[in-house]
């Protein structure tokens, strides 16, 4: 582990409130988690920042949980117009349609059980696998569902960090006093 940040980490410990909360955000929709990783800047390392998401995410209650939930589209139909979650979704994107009918059935069903979207860091997995996965899922008690949803959140917003961390572009530069958008 590098004991000095990185140019995109520093980039964002840099960046005014505005923009890093935007920035967080985008990588989860719990309004919790957001102010959680924006209180603790600026961070020394990324694994420092990706301790302070996994506490955040863990820390979420039921209602924070829905709230990042509620930004996720259901696996196979990624958000139009979102290329965030056509490419952590592109392993469903080629699937057979019948596979993909079953999918959409499984997803009903899931979110009849349980109230909410499937969710599943689908980064790198294929359609089987995520077939596979919500086949076996549906048939969760509710707490344990909800503890699988919350591992699966963590994975994600680790993803979403990274690549934030990786974006030459990342969160605009320190906003300036009496600077107005």
């Amino acid at each position: 582990m590098s004991s000095s940040p990185t140019p995109g980490l520093t980039r964002f410990n840099a960046s005014g409130d505005g923009a890093a909360r935007a920035a967080l955000h985008e990588i989860c929709a719990a309004g919790a988690w957001v102010d959680t990783v924006l209180g603790r800047r600026p961070y020394p390392t990324a694994e420092a920042l990706y301790a302070a998401s996994d506490a955040a995410t863990a820390a979420l209650t039921a209602g924070g949980l829905a709230e990042a939930m509620a930004a996720h589209p259901a696996i196979g139909r990624p958000a139009p117009g979102d290329p965030v979650s056509a490419r952590e979704q592109r392993g469903m994107a080629q699937a057979p349609p019948g596979l993909r009918a079953e999918m959409r059935a499984l997803n009903l069903a899931y979110q009849e059980k349980f109230g909410h979207v499937f969710l599943i860091c689908a980064t790198g997995l294929g359609a089987a696998r995520m077939l596979d996965a919500i086949r076996h899922r549906v048939g969760n008690t509710p707490e344990r569902e909800r503890e699988i949803v919350r591992e699966e959140l963590g994975r994600i917003n680790r993803i979403r960090l990274a690549r934030l961390l990786e974006d030459p572009a990342g969160p605009s530069a320190p906003e300036q006093e009496g600077a107005r958008p």
